[in-house]
C-alpha cells in the first residue's frame, strides 16, 4: 500500500509539510509506503475550462508544463491521498486550489478515477481560518467519492514560523492520530 502527499505550501519543508511527515511516520510504522510530493517553487496556473479532459479522457490535463499531471498521476497509482495546505486567507493556497481544480475535473471526466481511495485533509495555520480551507480539500474529496479520515480533532496544526507547528503538541499528536486511523482503513479496505 501507498500513500501520496501533497504539501501546497510555497515553503519548501514548511509547516505544512511538517505536518504531513508526522502523518506519515504513523503509516510507515504500520508497513505502508509513503511519498510526498511539495509544490514549492513550483509555478502552476488554474484550470482553464477548456475540456480537453472530457474530450480525450487519458487521465492528464492539457496544460503539460507544470507538476499537476505528475500528481495526478502519482494520486491514480496511491491507495491514500492527503492533501495538505498552510492558510491563505481562510482558504487553500493557489498552488492547492489549482491542483484540486485540474485533479477533480480531470478525475470526473474519466469516471471518477480516484473513486474507494482513501483521502485527508491537513492544514497548517497560523491562528485562524483552516476550517475553510479544511473545507475546500475535504470536497474535493468528497466530490470525487474518497474515503475520508478523521481524528481527534480537524486536521489543523498551529504555527506560523517553520517548524513552529513542532510546539503544538495538540495538533502533532491529532497527526499520529490521522496516520493511525488512515492506516486502520487502509488495511481494512485491503482485506
Amino acid at each position: 500500500m501507498k500513500v501520496i502527499g501533497i504539501s501546497g505550501s510555497p515553503r519548501k519543508d514548511g509547516n505544512t509539510a511538517i505536518a504531513i511527515r508526522t502523518v506519515f511516520a504513523e503509516l510507515e510504522k504500520q508497513g505502508i509506503e509513503t511519498e510526498l510530493i511539495q509544490m514549492a517553487g513550483q509555478s502552476v496556473r488554474g484550470c482553464t475550462a477548456c475540456m480537453s479532459c472530457a474530450r480525450n479522457k487519458d487521465r492528464q490535463c492539457i496544460i503539460k508544463n507544470d507538476i499537476i499531471n505528475e500528481c495526478i498521476a502519482k494520486m491514480m497509482e496511491a491507495d491514500g491521498i492527503i492533501l495538505g495546505s498552510p492558510t491563505y486567507f481562510a482558504d487553500v493556497t493557489a498552488e492547492m486550489k489549482a491542483l484540486i481544480d485540474r485533479a477533480g475535473y480531470v478525475s470526473r471526466m474519466n469516471d471518477y478515477m480516484f473513486k474507494y481511495k482513501v483521502g485527508a485533509a491537513v492544514m497548517a495555520v497560523r491562528r485562524g481560518g483552516a476550517i475553510h480551507g479544511f473545507d475546500t480539500i475535504n470536497h474535493f474529496l468528497h466530490y470525487n467519492q474518497m474515503f475520508l479520515v478523521g481524528s481527534t480533532y480537524w486536521n489543523m496544526v498551529y504555527g506560523r514560523e517553520i517548524g513552529e507547528v513542532e510546539k503544538d503538541a495538540e495538533g502533532i499528536s491529532n497527526m499520529h492520530n490521522l496516520g493511525e486511523n488512515m492506516a486502520w482503513l487502509l488495511k481494512k479496505i485491503k482485506d
